[in-house]
């Protein structure tokens, strides 16, 4: 019998996501996949940067999501590497959701997926986009970061 990955393990994450948006609150989101996928993301065959979640008549939908399928897959089925995949949610959340992204200009971001009890979960980010100078302030901020740590780094030595 094959071992289950561990608790909270991390496939993938969407790096861009963080440089592009300012998040408000984030969310944790079941993922309907078929067999060869779930197959794929144990190997991290997976892409998230491209993703973006829409709702279609009170459901969540993940879009861009790209999981490239096995060699060694099925050989019966013929699989689409960037598929619509649904996202499982509480209705309550869905429905409070549908209001922030229509009244308030929010959108619905991928944060990254990642195994929970034997289960891929995916964290979706309600979030508002960034402007260009904040772009420049958020890169400021990681490059003072770096030269913090490397004087740090060179001191200790």
């Amino acid at each position: 019998m094959a071992k289950k990955p561990e608790t909270s393990a991390r496939i993938a994450d969407n790096k861009k996501a963080a440089y592009n948006y300012f998040f408000e609150e984030r969310f944790e989101a079941g993922l309907v996949l078929e067999g060869w996928e779930v197959k794929s993301l144990r190997e991290g065959k997976v892409q998230l940067t491209d993703g973006y979640v829409v709702i279609r008549d009170s459901e969540l939908f993940i879009i861009g999501l790209q999981i490239n399928p096995l060699g060694t897959a099925s050989t019966h089925i013929s699989p689409d590497k960037s598929r619509t995949r649904k996202l499982l949610m509480h209705k309550e959340e869905i429905k409070r959701l549908i209001g922030k992204v229509e009244q308030k200009g929010y959108t619905l971001v991928p944060l990254n997926l990642h195994w929970k009890a034997g289960k891929i979960k995916c964290d979706i980010a309600l979030a508002k986009g960034k402007a260009e100078h904040d772009k420049r302030d958020t890169i400021k901020d990681r490059e003072g970061k770096r030269e913090v740590e490397r004087a740090m780094k060179g001191r200790n030595r």
